[in-house]
C-alpha cells in the first residue's frame, strides 16, 4: 500500500497503513475506500479546519478492525477499531489526548454504533466517511455489498415494500429506504452537508431510473 495518495502526510500515513486494514476480500472497505474517505476528510478540513494529524490516524485505523455487515458484532466494529488504534498510537508515542481524540472520531464514524461526534475531528471523520456512502459510489458500494451477502436486487412481489416490512438483508434496494436516503440529514459540518446534498440528489435521481426501469415508476 503506496502513503502517496495520503499527501501531505505521507510520512504518517506510511507508518499507518501497515495497520489500517486486516485481510479481507471486502472490496467496499479496502485501501480505495480509504484514500476516497481521506480525500472527502481533505476537502472538508479546507474549510472546516481540525488537526491533520488525528483526521489521518482516524482515517487509515476507522476500519483497522474487519467485521461482516451481517455479524451481530457489526455494532461492535467501531470500538474495536478504536481500541485497536489506540494500541497502535501507543507503541508510536503519541500523548494520551491526542490518542482519545483518534478513538472518539474512529468510535463515533459509524452508523450502527450511533454515537455523536464530540470534537471538530470526529465530525470530519464522520461525514467524510458517510460521503462515500452516497452518490453514484454509495449505489456501487450497496449492490456490491448486497452480492457479496447473497441478496437479491429487490423484492419482485413488492419492489417498494408497500406490503411488508423493509429487509435489507434480502433485498439490495431496501437498503435504500433503510440507511442510505436518510444518510443527508444527519451530516456534522456546513461543508458536509453540502456536499451531502449533491450526492443525495444522485442516490435520488438513481432510485427513479432504477424503478423506472424495472417498470414500477
Amino acid at each position: 500500500m503506496s502513503p502517496d495518495a495520503f499527501a501531505p502526510l505521507t510520512a504518517l500515513a506510511a507508518q499507518l497503513l501497515p495497520n489500517a486494514l486486516e485481510p479481507c476480500d471486502d472490496g467496499a472497505h479496502d485501501l480505495a475506500h480509504l484514500q476516497r474517505v481521506w480525500h472527502n476528510a481533505r476537502t472538508l478540513h479546507e474549510t472546516e479546519g481540525g488537526d491533520l494529524d488525528v483526521l489521518l490516524a482516524a482515517v487509515l485505523l476507522h476500519d483497522c478492525v474487519s467485521i461482516e455487515k451481517n455479524s451481530p458484532l457489526r455494532s461492535q466494529a467501531s470500538r474495536l477499531a478504536a481500541e485497536k488504534a489506540s494500541a497502535v498510537l501507543a507503541q508510536m508515542n503519541w500523548p494520551g489526548e491526542t490518542i482519545s481524540n483518534v478513538a472518539h472520531a474512529i468510535e463515533a464514524h459509524s452508523f450502527s454504533a450511533n454515537i455523536t461526534p464530540l470534537t471538530l475531528e470526529a465530525k470530519i471523520v464522520q461525514d467524510a466517511d458517510r460521503l462515500d456512502s452516497l452518490g453514484m459510489l454509495g449505489v456501487a458500494r450497496t449492490f456490491y455489498v448486497a452480492g457479496r451477502m447473497g441478496s437479491a436486487l429487490y423484492d419482485p412481489q413488492d419492489p417498494e415494500a408497500k406490503r411488508r416490512e423493509y429487509d435489507d438483508t434480502r433485498f439490495c434496494l431496501d437498503h435504500f429506504q433503510t440507511k442510505l436516503l436518510h444518510l443527508a440529514d444527519g451530516f456534522q459540518t456546513a461543508t458536509g452537508q453540502r456536499l451531502a446534498q449533491i450526492r443525495h440528489q444522485r442516490l435520488k435521481g438513481f432510485m427513479e431510473q432504477f424503478k423506472e426501469e424495472i417498470g414500477i415508476a
